[in-house]
């Protein structure tokens, strides 16, 4: 088999399957490991996919730039952000994160909406200064371009004097092995932070985040914040979520209550 017939088949292989693993490639194919971890490798390189121990997964698309994560399930995220704004009270204080879900929510604020806003994210802060109502803070450090936030210990540092009322969170991935990820170790440190210092906290999570790795860990599994996601999420997800404890709502249909973690 030539290589580029390998690695097409990979691809398809990761579209039905979710996942392979190098070993039963090697196998099944006659070959050497290392050749099916080169291949794995250079694809990773390329983008195409994730390298994990062991073989690869499907590589998020919210890894994409901003512009491109912006026309990615635009209808899911519209309709997460509705859900998520019923969750706010006046005089809330509320943290956004960047990202395309939390701008989706800053352009559906009511006018008539009192409350407090801190974001990391310039672009998110430029949304929310055209409702005249808000109070508007925002967080300073080094800009982190891929997803226009401030990060760095300068971010981290102001992020550890707030208590605010609700966080929402963004993330590139989601599973159920790894937990929420995404793709710098300085974002996904303010985003533990954030989580750590707010009363509560939800995750915002449409469709194309599940199932697939993004390399810097957030929040293991077992510490997965209330997931709000969209009903294209399929059941067999939301049921292996709700094994591992996770609050779940459902954007439009309220809360799923969570089972026990076994």
């Amino acid at each position: 088999m030539l290589t580029q017939q390998r690695r097409q088949y990979i691809l398809d292989l990761l579209q039905q399957e979710g996942e392979v693993v190098a070993k039963v490639l090697a196998q099944q194919w006659s070959i050497s490991e290392d050749t099916i971890r080169r291949d794995l490798r250079e694809m990773d390189k390329q983008g195409l996919l994730q390298r994990v121990h062991g073989g690869a997964l499907p590589r998020s698309p919210a890894l994409a730039d901003l512009a491109t994560r912006a026309m990615l399930c635009s209808e899911e995220k519209q309709l997460i952000a509705r859900h998520a704004l019923t969750l706010i009270q006046p005089g809330d204080m509320v943290v956004l994160d960047g990202g395309t879900t939390t701008l989706a929510l800053c352009q559906q604020i009511p006018a008539s909406l009192r409350a407090t806003f801190v974001t990391h994210s310039p672009p998110i802060a430029m949304a929310l200064a055209q409702h005249p109502l808000l109070d508007v803070v925002l967080l300073g450090g080094r800009l982190y371009r891929h997803s226009m936030v401030a990060v760095g210990g300068m971010t981290l540092e102001t992020v550890q004097q707030l208590q605010p009322d609700l966080y929402f969170m963004g993330a590139s991935s989601i599973n159920c092995e790894q937990g929420a990820s995404t793709g710098d170790p300085e974002e996904a440190l303010i985003k533990r932070a954030l989580a750590r210092q707010a009363r509560t906290c939800w995750l915002l999570a449409s469709s194309e985040k599940f199932d697939t790795h993004s390399p810097c860990q957030i929040l293991p599994a077992s510490q997965l914040p209330g997931l709000i996601v969209s009903p294209q999420l399929s059941v067999i997800v939301r049921e292996r979520l709700q094994q591992l404890g996770c609050r779940i709502q459902v954007a439009g249909q309220g809360l799923l209550t969570a089972k026990p973690s076994r």
